[in-house]
């Protein structure tokens, strides 16, 4: 399914009866309506960033619904896609947090690279349709995936922005990896407690302070 270490990682996964017959489903809902990201991109975060590079996870909801955005990195979007108000935000923390000048395109893929695991609960969306995927079943892949890393024994960094991320912390118990939350970098509610949060900086002190390379947040 990916080409790297996750297959093996996610062999019980892929082996399953229960994954053949959702990813029946999965295809069904690719033939009939139009799904977000495209079917080759579903697995991008995984494909960019094996197991044993995770440094840092980031978790998401669910893919961008708008027509281009989405391929397959939380809060990411293909290149020459206006940049989500999101995303605004973040890079808006990053400047206020790094000194980082705010980039113009939205590709995250370059932190994937680096090691920042940028993983959606739910991989596929319907367009124009937030959440629409949400109870077809992917939490049970990707719960499962954020419970591997938390097995790992090199320490790594969860980001986890808003309640919904915030759901995800019951499966971190390795005291060795660093959770960091805030609310939601949306503009709802990145002024309660997202701006300042200053999660880039944080991340890189405790990966410098467990003699791990830095993330470079430079886009």
């Amino acid at each position: 399914m990916i080409g790297n270490s996750w297959d093996e990682k996610l062999k019980v996964i892929w082996n399953s009866p229960g994954f053949a017959k959702f990813w029946n489903i999965i295809e069904e809902e690719y033939t009939t309506r139009t799904i977000f990201p495209p079917k080759e991109n579903i697995f991008e975060c995984l494909k960019l960033t094996p197991y044993e590079n995770v440094k840092v996870v980031i978790v998401g909801q669910d893919p961008y619904h708008g027509e281009g955005e989405a391929h397959g990195l939380s809060f990411s979007v293909q290149k020459g896609i206006k940049l989500p108000p999101s995303l605004q935000n973040i890079y808006k923390e990053i400047y206020d947090d790094l000194g980082i000048e705010e980039p113009n395109c939205g590709d995250l893929t370059s932190w994937a690279k680096e090691g920042v695991l940028l993983l959606n609960s739910s991989l596929t969306v319907v367009k124009d349709q937030p959440n629409s995927h949400q109870k077809l079943g992917w939490n049970r892949l990707t719960d499962y995936i954020i419970k591997l890393l938390n097995e790992k024994e090199e320490p790594i960094v969860f980001i986890l922005w808003g309640n919904f991320a915030k759901s995800k912390k019951e499966f971190i118990t390795n005291p060795k990896h660093l959770v960091l939350t805030s609310s939601h970098p949306s503009p709802f509610s990145a002024r309660y407690g997202f701006f300042g949060s200053h999660p880039f900086s944080k991340t890189n002190q405790f990966l410098e302070k467990n003699g791990i390379e830095p993330i470079n947040w430079q886009l």
